[in-house]
């Protein structure tokens, strides 16, 4: 097919309306992008009170009312020109933007495309004035409370084959909500009124930011969300940041503002991605509300048409930010870190089948103050400590003792405690110890070999023992290799007896290639023959797996992955693969004093609310739960 012969014309100046049509096609791609330009006009107002009515999707009608300070009626005719604007007037204005919009070009293109009424009146004025069509309409007087009403009609009335490619009513309509939604999350302190054929779909009062992110986002990411607000020089982060539990297979969950405006900037995508790989893996995406607030100057937001990405002047120290920001607040993901258990199911919660529904709770920060985190020690969990060492089993089939009894175990005269977080005194209480003192409380029994039964002071608490012995694994690993950065000697265990295994070509030139990368990870693998290797050192804390199949794991991914790229951008993932391995498996049989052991070591592990894969550790069902399922008082 032969391509089409360009007609020949002389250059010539294109006449204002085309230019704002084309202008139009950058700015005005849908009815939602009409819907954001005039919102954001509306907050930059100083609006309080927002109303969007919608008609067929906004094709037909888009009228958004405000309540700001109005615009004068001899500058009304301003308001549709082309390139004019009150929001900047120099190039040091440009550099230091502070509002949303600035272009001055929104409803000049707007106004091309469709039939736009301004009605606007200010405090001073005794009535509203209004201008129909362009800037060369005529300003009239007219009827309307203080603020300003934007009425776009007949969206591409005069282009029929932009107007072709728009999608269904509802399609239309979906993406004019979605962005009524997004700008109102941003500004609890603004009321906003959705309405769409005449049905009003949402309004939300002003409120907080807690309760519009409830409000907006649905119970499920208010039940698991972590607060979130931290500063570093000019930079401040603050909004909320989703448990892993509450992940979802689409990306259609994170929210991010720069200064108050919307974006989707790769780099912020990155560095929060980056901030969960300890806790969610695989395909899952974040949920999260997050607000990044700096000076203008250090921030361009005049890189894209409709101002959605933006390019900062130092992005690396902006990445290290965010990263470490969202990091440490998903940190505090332990069992004391709150003072509260993170996914009490409450009596409400219950089912009416009985079945309980486990749902994730926000955390209420509180200090460790005088309280003990202590651990057994030896610990099954700790290095030196081996899981099928012979212990006694209770006498009365794996019930519990007392509180008290257990409670004992921790006093003055019980064997010398583990590390606790830094903070927290190590001294014996004056007082006997309870449940209080161990927001996991004691083991009660376990369940099919998989989960551990306790109890607490709010009722019943269940384990998943792998899960959670993963997690414990994972972080002693990842601590153990960053203090090996930092100068310290990684423990090592020498095996007595090497393990041999046969490997093919691939495997062999692997362990040989890369020994120095296999090293710092903890193992020593030596080829005795072109088709065998031989494990001689594990890391101690994975001595207990099986060498081979640990040995086999790390080849793979450094062959794959390389062994510089195997240890920064893939470490996580691979010592995932070996905390898995080594985690305790199912059906393992634990005395009491095994399940107390892991239950000490959850609550002193950051991140022991969930497994490396982003699910839950463990449970809380409260006792009032409890008696509903058993109609107790009803």
């Amino acid at each position: 097919m032969n391509a089409p012969v360009p007609t020949h014309r002389p250059i010539q100046q294109l006449p204002d309306q085309l230019i704002s049509q084309i202008a139009a096609g950058e700015v005005v791609e849908r009815p939602s992008a009409v819907v954001k330009e005039l919102l954001e006009n509306a907050l930059d107002a100083g609006a309080t009170q927002i109303t969007v009515r919608l008609e067929e999707g906004g094709v037909k009608r888009i009228a958004i009312t405000d309540n700001g300070r109005g615009i004068e009626p001899e500058q009304l005719p301003l308001a549709l020109a082309r390139h004019a604007t009150s929001k900047i007037a120099s190039l040091h204005d440009l550099e230091n933007v502070g509002t949303l919009g600035f272009r001055g070009e929104a409803l000049a293109s707007i106004a091309s495309v469709a039939a736009v009424r301004i009605t606007s009146r200010t405090p001073n004025a005794a009535h509203a004035y209004e201008i129909v069509g362009s800037h060369e309409g005529t300003v009239a007087p007219s009827s309307g409370a203080f603020g300003t009403t934007i009425d776009v009609q007949d969206l591409y009335f005069n282009t029929p084959a932009r107007r072709k490619f728009l999608k269904s009513e509802q399609t239309e309509y979906g993406h004019c909500a979605e962005v009524v939604r997004r700008i109102a999350l941003s500004r609890p302190d603004v009321s906003f009124s959705l309405t769409h054929n005449g049905r009003t779909i949402d309004h939300w009062n002003v409120s907080e930011a807690a309760k519009r992110s409830s409000q907006i986002l649905g119970s499920e990411f208010a039940e698991a969300r972590l607060a979130l607000d931290e500063a570093a020089g000019p930079l401040r982060l603050h909004g909320y940041v989703g448990l892993p539990t509450a992940s979802k297979a689409r990306a259609d969950g994170q929210f991010f503002y720069v200064n108050g405006r919307f974006v989707r900037d790769k780099l912020l995508v990155h560095a929060v991605r980056a901030a969960y790989q300890d806790v969610l893996h695989g395909d899952r995406f974040p949920c999260y509300v997050l607000s990044l607030d700096l000076d203008p100057a250090l921030v361009d937001v005049n890189v894209h048409p409709s101002k959605i990405e933006v390019r900062f002047r130092d992005g690396r120290a902006v990445h290290q930010f965010v990263f470490h920001a969202v990091q440490r607040a998903l940190a505090q993901t332990s069992a004391t870190a709150h003072g509260s258990a993170p996914a009490p199911i409450s009596a409400a919660e219950v089912r009416p089948s009985g079945t309980p529904v486990w749902a994730p709770r926000p955390h209420e920060q509180t200090s460790f103050g005088s309280q003990l985190a202590p651990s057994f020690s030896p610990s099954p969990f700790a290095p030196g400590s081996r899981w099928d060492d012979a212990r006694p089993q209770p006498s009365n089939g794996g019930v519990a003792q007392t509180t008290e009894a257990y409670g004992a175990l921790f006093a003055a005269d019980a064997p010398a405690r583990a590390a606790a977080p830094v903070g927290v005194p190590l001294s014996a209480s004056d007082r006997p110890l309870s449940n209080d003192d161990f927001p996991l409380g004691f083991a009660l029994a376990q369940l099919h070999g998989i989960y551990i039964l306790a109890q607490n002071t709010k009722g019943l608490v269940l384990v998943d023992m792998h899960a959670a012995h993963e997690r414990i694994l994972y972080e002693q690993i990842k601590n153990a290799l960053d203090a090996r950065a930092e100068g310290e000697e990684l423990q090592v265990q020498q095996l007595l007896i090497p393990v041999t295994f046969y490997a093919d070509a691939v495997e062999v030139a692997t362990a040989q290639d890369h020994q120095e990368t296999l090293k710092t990870l903890g193992f020593d693998i030596a080829a005795l023959s072109p088709t065998t290797l031989a494990v001689r050192t594990v890391p101690t804390l994975l001595k207990n797996a099986d060498a081979q199949t640990l040995a086999r794991d790390v080849l793979r991914d450094v062959r794959e992955y390389g062994g510089s790229r195997v240890l920064i951008e893939r470490r996580n993932e691979l010592l995932g693969t070996l905390a898995c391995h080594t985690a305790v498996r199912a059906n393992r049989i634990l005395s009491t004093q095994e399940m107390n052991a892991l239950l000490r070591q959850m609550e002193i592990t950051e991140r022991s609310d969930q497994c490396n894969h982003g699910r839950p550790t463990w449970v809380q069902l409260e006792i009032a739960a409890l008696d509903k399922l058993f109609l107790r008082g009803q």
